[in-house]
């Protein structure tokens, strides 16, 4: 049944702020890691602003700059300027933000973004720049508290065109931009500590439409799950607005994650009103083309070209969609396919995939990811693929060491299987005696003859008494295997 919001499009545009995986701050030798650290302790002098301050570039942003664009399959500027972006904010205490407004060191390109029917959703790249971050403000009843740890923080801002035409177009664009800015090694990528924030511009008009609507920027969301519920949120209130025949607001909101709606901030500024003009302390950044090259080729697997690979393994896309979002568990797999083959390689994807351990990505989708997870080791878990191979594990007790392995409690599978009493039993001998008790049990009579009536299903109660009897520990293959040499 048609309903009005089928008559309206959707048009959404990204930004998207990646914080750079440097040591140091943009301009500052203050420390870029400010995660558990006291307010206005990863500071300098320069970040608050002081007279007579001057900033210096930090050259390993520029280099994670030149990587994000190959990224993003866009060419890097030979030359590029930082801008002054004025505004006031206590959390800005220069009262302007250094940015790069009109010659951005990333230029146009484009991101081909996969959706859930295996299909490509390429958006266009319009350019990405370079910014230092604002600082922290926390709101108290009657005051508010500023904390400058972040103020200086290197950024890069990816601005997208607005090629965006569905909830789940944004969400897939958001997850597949931060696999590129990790596997890039531009950013660590953690978005419970704000690494990369996505702001979500969308309008809406009826189909067919030559005009786009007046657009909200829905600000600051951090993870893709919110990204695509702000976005089927905001389509539904704008459509509302305009049925009920109100106007939309050009307007900055904000997300709340508890009650699942947009609310009203401020309204959106112009870039005029920013009032940007070209920072005379900073000179222009220069790059070669062999300076570029040299950059970009020292820049890792891409997520694409590791999908490539896994495909030889001919796992469901929902397995490769799960351990893409956390690159050590990649690397693994491939890892496995290189030393042992696909077999092992495929048990190995899809125990990832299908086990909730305390170290898997916490998929609210990506809400979090444990960027410092632990990182089970590559031979361990050959190892317990053996064990399985050689059906002396089953796969319920395989999960169980997995998990084991995986958030290192144990490197060593057959240790561990031992102590628990994991282990099955593939003595034929041994095995054969308790099959003898089980058929000659008066309870089997019922199943033997039902499996020689051709009821085969009927096996099953037969293996299931076998395990009972050997208290779960007799490998089922070989006693089923028994069960039909005796009958």
């Amino acid at each position: 049944m048609m309903s009005v919001y089928d008559e309206y499009e959707m048009t959404i545009g990204i930004e998207c702020h990646v914080q750079l995986a440097t040591k140091t701050k943009l301009f500052s030798p203050a420390d870029n890691d400010a995660r558990n650290a006291e307010p206005n302790e990863k500071t300098h002098e320069i970040d608050f602003g002081l007279p007579g301050m001057l900033p210096v570039l930090n050259k390993h942003a520029v280099e994670l700059a030149v990587r994000a664009g190959k990224a993003l399959n866009a060419p890097i500027a030979r030359v590029s300027r930082f801008d002054r972006k004025h505004y006031f904010y206590p959390d800005l205490p220069k009262g302007y933000q250094t940015s790069q407004m009109y010659q951005p060191i990333i230029l146009a390109g484009y991101v081909d973004a996969p959706l859930e029917d295996g299909s490509l959703k390429r958006v266009r790249i319009h350019h990405a720049h370079m910014e230092e971050d604002a600082g922290k403000l926390t709101h108290h009843d009657g005051y508010s508290l500023v904390d400058l740890n972040r103020a200086g923080t290197p950024l890069i801002e990816i601005v997208s065109e607005p090629d965006i035409h569905s909830a789940e177009e944004a969400k897939a664009y958001a997850s597949e931009l931060h696999k590129l800015m990790v596997y890039a090694g531009v950013t660590h990528g953690d978005l419970y500590h704000g690494n990369m924030r996505f702001d979500v511009n969308i309008s809406v008009a009826k189909k067919g439409a030559t005009e786009l609507g007046k657009r909200a920027e829905v600000k600051n969301l951090n993870s893709f799950r919110s990204v695509e519920r702000a976005a089927e949120y905001e389509f539904k209130r704008q459509v509302d607005l305009l049925e009920s025949g109100e106007q939309v607001v050009q307007e900055t909101r904000g997300w709340s994650d508890d009650k699942q709606i947009t609310t009203s901030q401020r309204s959106k500024e112009d870039a005029q009103d920013y009032r940007y003009m070209p920072d005379a302390d900073i000179p222009p950044v220069v790059l070669s083309d062999e300076e570029i090259a040299r950059i970009q080729a020292e820049v890792p697997m891409l997520p694409g070209e590791y999908r490539e690979k896994l495909s030889v393994l001919n796992v469901d896309k929902s397995v490769v969609y799960t351990i893409m979002d956390f690159k050590p568990y990649v690397d693994i797999v491939l890892g496995a396919l290189d030393r042992k083959g696909a077999p092992t390689a495929r048990r190995i994807a899809n125990w990832f995939a299908s086990v909730n351990t305390a170290v898997t990505i916490e998929r609210g989708d990506c809400d979090a990811i444990d960027i410092s997870g632990v990182v089970p080791k590559l031979e361990s878990l050959i190892k317990l693929s053996d064990l399985v191979d050689q059906g002396e594990l089953s796969s319920t007790a395989a999960k169980e060491v997995f998990i084991a392995v995986v958030s290192n409690t144990t490197d060593d599978p057959r240790e561990f299987a031992e102590e628990r009493n994991l282990l099955q039993v593939s003595d034929e001998g041994a095995i054969a005696a308790i099959v003898d008790e089980v058929l000659s049990d008066p309870a089997s009579a019922a199943s033997i003859a039902d499996i020689k009536a051709g009821k085969d299903k009927a096996i099953g109660y037969l293996v299931g008494q076998v395990m009972k009897r050997s208290k779960g520990q007799a490998n089922p293959s070989l006693a089923q295997k028994l069960i039909r040499e005796r009958l």
